[in-house]
């Protein structure tokens, strides 16, 4: 029996197109999550009309994060 080789996976800096677009996050009002700069979080609201948005409270401030959500992660 052979194994099928791992999905190759695609560097940002690489001068090849990607194969496959990265997947779109997707958040819910009460998710956690985390950010690079500001830390844990859950989800307040959710914009999804214009530039797409969501609303994150922090604990100590709440702070409005924009689609393309590349620092935010959904724990």
């Amino acid at each position: 029996m052979t194994k099928s080789p791992a999905p190759r996976r695609h560097l940002p800096t690489s001068p090849f197109r990607s194969e496959v677009p990265p997947p779109l996050k997707e958040f819910a009002t009460g998710d956690r999550v985390t950010h690079d700069q500001y830390g844990l979080g859950r989800i307040i609201s959710i914009e999804t009309g214009g530039q797409g948005a969501v609303l994150v409270d922090f604990g100590s401030h709440q702070v409005r994060v924009v689609q393309p959500y590349d620092k935010l992660f959904k724990l």
